[in-house]
């Protein structure tokens, strides 16, 4: 028995059962002194209680297959998405269990309240399914899972180690990507907020010649084709391909700003991995250009079958910094790689004319040999306090203060347009949408 106690106390543990007969125990001994028609009770219940202590423990610790556990973990984790993980669970006793799981989560999530309570039959299976949401992209370690089995008498707790720490990386969010293609394979890219955009015109680039039907355009009749066929036949055109597309990823210090527990650098990231997925998928060619006091990474544009997933290993690996965009180290790696003109996505924010008349020039001076498109952000808690009711002079003074911050921001737009920079304003949780509708509107306007 003192053997027994050495290998297994770590792993027993006392229930609230056991308390409570603890206490019931003591406070029978103490009426007794008061009450004496209780006589030998105490002393009885006592041994009682002693004997189910032991029984429990023979119970639990009878048999050496006694739960199987096992923890689901994908391979990586998309970074802002609901990530499902499983364990599964086996009761090979041959009574009814409680059981309670606690998994040590990576400490990035700060949760500290993760516990599953359920019941399991003799030979019953189940599997718990729980999300996590990383907010970082990086490396995350989890810990052991820790298994907690009770009898029904639930007068003590066996406790299980199960596993090994485990580090996951977290990657930009590929299932957003994922996603983005399914609605594309199903054509239901609308539920996402994608719009049809009508072509205009057509491309120069010719695809085949092919039967006439209802809605095809009456100018690309080819009456040659129509008069050896003795069929309406048209030209049918596809939309220009191999054109270069470019993200270039702002990594300076107003990157750093965060909206629901991401920063917008991590929002600029994931809509650059869904903007080079559509551009591959259109057949043009996707590249990736980062940028903040100094050069950062740059993958040149191509539209191999690997170029997404050397996409998404640099940007997994970008960081924001804490000094000024270099606009001019930018615009000098943009002359040295773009070889040919191409659509420039540039992702940053301005919060202020004066911060976007700093790169103006070099603004201007790519949008001379590119297509230039720069996406920056609405501040949505400044948009917040414009439209909230005043009540007193100091919420007049605020949201004065706020609407001409929100009006700069429009005054950015128009100052833009003025020398031909294409731009987009948008709140981070619709950045993917409104880059993906521009992108489609400019193939379908062949502007590039």
């Amino acid at each position: 028995m003192k053997q027994f106690f050495i290998k297994y106390y770590k792993d027993l543990f006392l229930g609230k059962r056991f308390f409570a007969g603890i206490g019931l125990c003591v406070s029978l001994f103490l009426f007794s002194f008061f009450l004496p028609w209780l006589g030998d009770l105490p002393i009885v219940i006592f041994l009682v209680f002693v004997l189910l202590v032991l029984i429990d423990v023979i119970l639990l610790y009878r048999t050496k297959r006694d739960v199987f556990l096992r923890r689901d973990i994908p391979d990586r984790l998309s970074n802002g998405d609901e990530n499902e993980l499983r364990i599964y669970v086996e009761n090979f006793y041959s009574f009814n269990i409680h059981i309670g799981i606690i998994d040590e989560i990576p400490f990035q999530f700060q949760k500290r309240d993760l516990w599953f309570k359920s019941s399991l039959k003799a030979g019953e299976r189940k599997t718990i399914i729980y999300t996590l949401r990383p907010t970082k992209r990086g490396e995350y370690i989890f810990g052991q899972t820790r298994l907690y089995v009770q009898s029904s008498l639930g007068l003590i707790s066996r406790r299980f180690n199960i596993g090994d720490e485990a580090t996951v990386p977290v990657y930009p969010s590929f299932l957003q990507l994922r996603r983005y293609e399914l609605m594309a394979i199903s054509n239901r890219l609308t539920e996402f907020g994608i719009k049809k955009i009508r072509r205009l015109g057509h491309s120069m680039e010719f695809d085949q010649v092919k039967n006439y039907v209802q809605g095809d355009d009456y100018r690309t009749v080819n009456w040659k084709a129509t008069a050896r066929k003795g069929e309406l036949m048209v030209n049918s055109f596809t939309d220009e391909k191999a054109q270069h597309v470019y993200c270039v990823i702002d990594k300076s210090r107003p990157m750093k700003m965060p909206f629901e527990g991401l920063s917008l650098l991590d929002y600029a990231i994931n809509a650059s991995l869904v903007l080079s997925n559509v551009a591959l998928v259109k057949q043009d060619k996707a590249g990736l250009i980062t940028v903040a006091e100094q050069m950062g990474s740059v993958v040149p544009a191509d539209r191999k079958p690997t170029q997404l997933g050397k996409i998404m290993e640099v940007l997994y690996k970008e960081k924001t910094r804490y000094l000024e965009l270099n606009m001019e180290a930018l615009f000098t790696s943009v002359r040295g790689v773009l070889r040919q003109r191409s659509l420039v996505v540039l992702f940053t924010n301005f919060e202020s004319m004066s911060a976007l008349n700093r790169q103006l020039p070099y603004l201007k001076r790519i949008a001379k040999y590119h297509l230039l498109l720069v996406v920056f952000f609405e501040n949505t808690e400044l948009k917040e306090i414009t439209e909230k009711p005043v009540q007193d002079v100091e919420d007049i003074y605020i949201q004065t203060i706020a609407n001409k911050f929100a009006y700069e921001k429009k005054l950015m737009v128009r100052e833009l347009a003025k020398h031909g920079i294409l731009s987009i304003l948008t709140p981070p949780d619709q950045l993917t949408i409104n880059v993906v509708n521009r992108y489609l509107a400019i193939k379908a306007q062949q502007k590039i």
